[in-house]
């Protein structure tokens, strides 16, 4: 599939599927939706220190980098999964260089590191952030009650409807621990009827800039 690089309205860069007319991040802001959905109204919202994370798309590992930062700014510690079938490349990680568009220099060798890190196996980036990358397709998500929080950042329901349907959902609720969090950028009808279906609490939350909501879903 076609791909090439662009960028969004606050700046920073995301990558075009142009076959799909799909993009990896929002093109009203790259860095500001992820902020906004996963920092803001994700990880912002766990009240533990040590917290474990699975994103659903890790792709250019915007929400990583952010979610690092945010660890060592807030003194938390960190087991982070992200699975992605199809990984981006190191010319693309090297020409969105998100570290620098976020002034997170310090943090640019980190960034390189996620991506050039080892499939499937854990390794520490940082003292308070250790990273696992698993290389598979969505639908092969197996666990169970394993994690606090979900990034739930798949490409939308446009271009795959069948990551946003009752039978993914119910491998996120099975994923979570009791208590557990999933945000994603999405609001669609659909989406929310289909997390309630498989027993989350779902919410409307403001959305990120250019999309009027964004939905949170939370695990009794």
């Amino acid at each position: 599939m076609k791909r090439r690089i662009v960028t969004t309205s606050d700046g920073s860069k995301t990558i075009n599927l142009e076959d799909w007319n799909e993009h990896y991040h929002s093109t009203h802001g790259a860095v500001n939706e992820a902020c906004h959905v996963f920092i803001d109204y994700g990880l912002a919202v766990c009240q533990q220190r040590e917290i474990r994370i699975l994103e659903v798309g890790f792709g250019t590992g915007l929400n990583a980098l952010i979610t690092l930062h945010e660890a060592q700014k807030n003194n938390l510690v960190i087991q982070y999964t992200g699975v992605e079938a199809y990984p981006v490349s190191m010319e693309e990680v090297v020409e969105l260089n998100y570290a620098r568009e976020l002034g997170l220099e310090r943090l640019e060798q980190a960034y390189r590191e996620m991506h050039l890190g080892n499939w499937d196996h854990p390794f520490r980036l940082t003292p308070e952030f250790t990273l696992t990358k698993q290389k598979k397709d969505f639908s092969q998500i197996s666990d169970e009650q394993a994690y606090d929080l979900i990034y739930f950042d798949a490409f939308g329901p446009r271009v795959q409807p069948e990551l946003w349907t009752e039978s993914m959902f119910t491998k996120m609720f099975n994923a979570l621990k009791s208590k557990g969090v999933l945000v994603t950028y999405s609001a669609k009808g659909s989406v929310r009827r289909a997390m309630q279906a498989v027993g989350f609490t779902v919410e409307r939350l403001p959305g990120p800039p250019g999309k009027r909501e964004m939905l949170r879903a939370f695990k009794p």
